[in-house]
C-alpha cells in the first residue's frame, strides 16, 4: 500500500488525507495541536474555523455556490460536515463552527487508512518523513516558524506573506433588541441576521473612531499587506468616508420593519451557532487593540453593552509564489513534497478544502501509475487550480470568482452574465464527470 504524509489538520490537510484514504492510501495526518498552537487558533479539533462561520452563497450564480456543488460531486468530507451542521444564513452556508470540527474529527480519526499524530513536523528533512512516498504541506497559511522556514529555503523566497484580520463575535443576549432587527438583505421576513442601524450622524462618529484607533502594528521587519478580499474594517474606512457604507455597512435591502426605513448603514449580525446565542460582526475584521474594539464597536446602536466573545484579531498569512515555484501542486525543486489549501495562494476555507481535495484525487492517481484528468478551466475547481499557475507580474491570493473562468464567447448584458458563466460551469462539469465520476467521486 503507497504511503503518504500529510502535515496540518486544517481543512485542507484533512480534506486530502480523506481522499487519499478513500481510495486506500496510508495516509499519517500530522497536526501540531494540542502540543502547540498558532497565534490565531484556539481548539484542539481538526478544521478549525478560525474566522467567519461563513462558507459564503449557495447560489450558482457565484463561483463559491458552483464549488460547493463540485465538491459535493467529488465526495467532500467538508461538505458532509457544513451541511450536518449548518447553521440559518439565508442564501449562504454557515456552520457551527464547534460541532463542524467535531464531525470532521470523528471522521478522521475513525478512518482505517488515516493515522492520526498529534506532534509538529518542524522541517521537510524531519525524521517523520522518512520512506514516505509522498509529503504534503497543508500547514496553512500559520505554519510553524521551522517548517516555513524550511519550505522557504527549498523554494528561495522568504517576501511572500499578508496579514489576516478576525471578525470578532458577541452574545445575542447583549444585544439591544429595541434597536437591532431581524432580517436578511433583500428577504426581510427571514431572521437569519441581526440589524444594527445608523443614522448619518452616528455613522460619521462610527467612521472617525475607526480612523483615530489605536490599532496593532505589524513587526518592524515586515511589511504590512492585506488580502484585499478580507481588508481591517479600519483599512476600508481609510479609503474615504463612504466607503463602509458602500461596503459591508451598506443598508439596501434591510428596511427597517419596524418603520419601513431604509437607513444610512447597517451592520449586521450573523448567527454563530444554531441557538443563535452568538454572532460575529459581518465584514469586522480589525487589527484595532482589543481596548479599542470594545469601545468603537460598542459605538454602534444596538451593541452600547456588547458582550465579546471573541474580539476580533490580526495575524500573519504566508504564502508562496505558486506559479513560480508549483508544478500541479508538486514543489519544482522537491519533487516528493506537495502543497495544499491557502499556503498555495487559494484564499477561503472552501478554496484551500478543494486545492486539498484535488490534490488527494490527483496523487492516489498518481501512485496507482494513472494521470489524473484536471477539471476544465471553465468550471469553479478547474479555474482555482489554473489561478495558481498563471504568471502575473505580483501573485496574489485569490477567492474563487468567474474573473478566474474563461471569458464567455459572445457579449450579453451584465445581468445575465453571471447565470450565463454558472450555467457553462455546470454543463462542462457535468461532461468532466461523465468521462472521470466514478474514479474521482
Amino acid at each position: 500500500m503507497s504511503k503518504v504524509v500529510v502535515i496540518g489538520g486544517g481543512l485542507a490537510g484533512c480534506e486530502c488525507a480523506w481522499k487519499l484514504a478513500q481510495a486506500k492510501v496510508s495516509v499519517t495526518l500530522y497536526e501540531m495541536k494540542p502540543q502547540k498552537y498558532s497565534e490565531a487558533h484556539t481548539d484542539e479539533g481538526l478544521a478549525e474555523l478560525i474566522c467567519s462561520n461563513s462558507l459564503r452563497s449557495n447560489e450558482f450564480t457565484t463561483g463559491i455556490g458552483l464549488l460547493k456543488e463540485e465538491m459535493k460531486a467529488l465526495g467532500s468530507l467538508m461538505m458532509e460536515a457544513a451541511e450536518a451542521c449548518e447553521v440559518p444564513a439565508g442564501k449562504a452556508l454557515a456552520v457551527d463552527r464547534a460541532k463542524f470540527s467535531t464531525y470532521v474529527t470523528a471522521k478522521i480519526e475513525a478512518h482505517e487508512n488515516i493515522k492520526l499524530v498529534r506532534k509538529e513536523v518542524e522541517t521537510l528533512d524531519a525524521p517523520e518523513l522518512a520512506g514516505a512516498d509522498a509529503v504534503v504541506v497543508a500547514a496553512g497559511p500559520l505554519a510553524g516558524r521551522k517548517l516555513t522556514e524550511s519550505l522557504m529555503k527549498i523554494i528561495g523566497d522568504n517576501k511572500l506573506y499578508f496579514y489576516d484580520a478576525i471578525a470578532p463575535i458577541i452574545s445575542r443576549d447583549s444585544v439591544n433588541m429595541d434597536i437591532a432587527f431581524w432580517g436578511s438583505r433583500y428577504r426581510p421576513e427571514d431572521d437569519d441576521y441581526l440589524n444594527c442601524p445608523m443614522n448619518e450622524e452616528q455613522y460619521k462618529a462610527f467612521v472617525a473612531a475607526l480612523l483615530e484607533g489605536e490599532k496593532v502594528v505589524p513587526r518592524e521587519f515586515e511589511k504590512e499587506i492585506h488580502f484585499e478580499g478580507c481588508l481591517p474594517i479600519e483599512a476600508m474606512a481609510e479609503r474615504g468616508e463612504q466607503t463602509l457604507a458602500f461596503g459591508p455597512l451598506k443598508p439596501v435591502g434591510l428596511e427597517d420593519p419596524r418603520t419601513g426605513e431604509q437607513h444610512h448603514a447597517v451592520v449586521q449580525l450573523r448567527a454563530e451557532n444554531k441557538d443563535k446565542t452568538a454572532f460575529n460582526l459581518v465584514g469586522f475584521q480589525t487589527k484595532l487593540k482589543y481596548p479599542e474594539q470594545k469601545r468603537i464597536f460598542r459605538m454602534i446602536p444596538g451593541l452600547e453593552n456588547a458582550e465579546f466573545l471573541r474580539l476580533g484579531s490580526i495575524h500573519r498569512n504566508t504564502y508562496v509564489n505558486a506559479p513560480k515555484v508549483l508544478k500541479n501542486l508538486e514543489l519544482k525543486n522537491r519533487r516528493d513534497v506537495f502543497l495544499a489549501g491557502q499556503i498555495t495562494g487559494v484564499e477561503g476555507y472552501l478554496e484551500s478544502a478543494a486545492c486539498g481535495q484535488w490534490l488527494g484525487i490527483m496523487l492516489a492517481a498518481r501512485l496507482s501509475g494513472r494521470t489524473a484528468e484536471e477539471p476544465p478551466a471553465e468550471t469553479a475547481l478547474g479555474a482555482l487550480l489554473g489561478h495558481l499557475r498563471t504568471e502575473t507580474k505580483k501573485f496574489q491570493p485569490s477567492n474563487v470568482n468567474f474573473g478566474l473562468m474563461p471569458g464567455l464567447k459572445k457579449r450579453m448584458p451584465k445581468k445575465f452574465r453571471k447565470e450565463a458563466y454558472g450555467k457553462r460551469a455546470q454543463e462542462m462539469f457535468a461532461e468532466w464527470m461523465e468521462r472521470v465520476g466514478r474514479e474521482y467521486a
